[in-house]
């Protein structure tokens, strides 16, 4: 607008000029025409000018709203017009700078309840760019993952380095956020997982997506099983298994009766068949008796009873799971024992209890062992215990040379029926999790040195 008036002016003068060429040629002979004539021109002249300026007066207000909304400046208004042609014009333009700054308002006290929502919520959220890397974490989120300043990265940047932490995290501590950053990472869109890490503690995490400018961009939600969920959860499978329990177990006495009597048949049969038929009875009743056995490690969890505490030689229980595992550790080459035993005052323990799970842990160990050794095609290896005093608590490891923790995908292996080991089902970690939280421990099944996994487990004091 600013070159189209003076482009309009030059127009309108330039119309004038030779009307005003042709006026003092009068002048000689009319005089009185000639004045009249240039007072006319004159007035067309400035009435040519007038107009000019009242058509480009909408210009003006146009060029006003766009410095406005340039600036965001939603809360001014334009005045109001001199003529009263361009009363609509301006108040549709104070309308729609009026409807911005409402909505303004509206989303900036949106933004501000969805900001201090995310710093308040005990739920860890994190939010990513259109390229993947972190552009929001709340307050949850980085004390989740022990992260510092982590804007402008993508999640997998974390299992591989120590970069990125916050300061004063241990390698415990950093071991453990990389495993959960890692199953963070590769948790598929629109899937909600349970998650577990090394210390035991479980998390429900769901990746989702929504759109921002047309394109998708990815959120992941993290919130840690309260007592209450897991009360829930508990109480869930063990209805479960109480059910299955139940038909199982009618169904193996019926049949175990049923092939007893078949026995009875055995001798009106000739005798190559007689063989053939007691072998076959007796593969029935042993499968028969799997299956239960099968049914009674589940229900050994959900009846487990609330434990007896009473003062006990921790040092002494191990050493009966010493003794009971010594002879198969070493006809494999599997040494066993002690690596470190301190002095340390009795336990309130539930000592069966203690000792089932101990014994879960040990052979969980035996086992991983073999199977590194199948994989590699070697022999040996180790199983040693330290029982150690960390002022006011107790600690007891047991490291093994398996290392099957070391290397591949992170898993959640406290969650309830989840196995690693082909045939196994499941309940083995979730028995010692079980008995572990009645006794008040904490725990913790993570990569040790290299070549070495630990399970710790940390006493309450007495």
């Amino acid at each position: 607008m600013i070159r189209l008036r003076p482009r309009l002016g030059a127009y309108v003068l330039a119309l004038h000029l030779p009307l005003f060429a042709c006026a003092a040629l009068l002048l000689p002979a009319r005089p009185l025409w000639f004045v009249g004539a240039e007072a006319l021109l004159l007035a067309s002249l400035a009435l040519g000018w007038r107009l000019v300026r009242q058509a480009l007066e909408p210009l003006g207000y146009t060029r006003r709203v766009h410095e406005l909304l340039q600036d965001q400046h939603y809360a001014s208004r334009l005045a109001a017009p001199a003529s009263s042609e361009l009363d609509g014009l301006v108040d549709t333009f104070n309308a729609m700078l009026a409807a911005l700054h409402r909505e303004r308002l509206a989303i900036g006290e949106q933004q501000g309840f969805l900001d201090r929502l995310l710093e308040a919520t005990p739920a860890a959220v994190l939010v990513f760019d259109f390229d993947g890397a972190i552009s929001l974490v709340n307050a949850s989120a980085a004390q989740l993952l022990g992260l510092d300043r982590p804007q402008g990265k993508p999640l997998s940047a974390w299992p591989d380095g120590d970069a990125g932490f916050a300061a004063g995290l241990d390698a415990r501590a950093r071991a453990r956020s990389r495993q959960l950053a890692a199953q963070l990472d590769a948790l598929p869109l629109g899937e909600a997982r349970l998650l577990a890490d090394p210390d035991g503690r479980r998390y429900r995490a769901r990746r989702g997506q929504f759109f921002d400018r047309g394109f998708a961009r990815h959120f992941l939600m993290v919130e840690e099983l309260t007592a209450e969920l897991e009360d829930s959860e508990r109480a869930t499978y063990e209805r479960l298994v109480r059910v299955l329990a139940h038909e199982v177990n009618n169904t193996v006495a019926a049949t175990g009766s049923v092939l007893d009597s078949l026995l009875f048949y055995r001798g009106q049969l000739a005798e190559p068949d007689a063989g053939d038929f007691a072998t076959a009875i007796v593969a029935v009743k042993r499968r028969n008796k799997s299956l239960g056995e099968f049914i009674e490690r589940f229900t050994k969890v959900v009846r487990m009873p609330p434990p007896e505490l009473k003062p006990a030689d921790v040092k002494a229980v191990v050493d009966d799971i010493l003794r009971l595992n010594r002879e198969q550790c070493s006809s494999r080459g599997i040494v066993l024992g002690w690596h470190r035993c301190d002095q340390v005052a009795p336990l309130a323990l539930d000592a069966q209890l203690i000792e089932q799970a101990l014994l879960n842990i040990v052979k969980n160990a035996i086992e991983a062992i073999d199977e590194a050794n199948a994989a590699r095609g070697a022999a040996g290896g180790f199983v040693r215990l330290e029982l150690t005093a960390e002022g006011r608590r107790v600690r007891l490891s047991v490291v093994d040379s398996g290392d099957l923790l070391a290397s591949g995908p992170a898993r959640p292996l406290f969650t309830p029926f989840f196995t690693t080991r082909k045939g196994g089902q499941g309940i083995g970690l979730m028995f010692v999790r079980e008995v572990l939280q009645r006794h008040g421990c904490t725990y913790s099944l993570a990569p040790g040195a290299p070549g070495e996994t630990r399970f710790d487990i940390w006493f309450p004091a007495p």
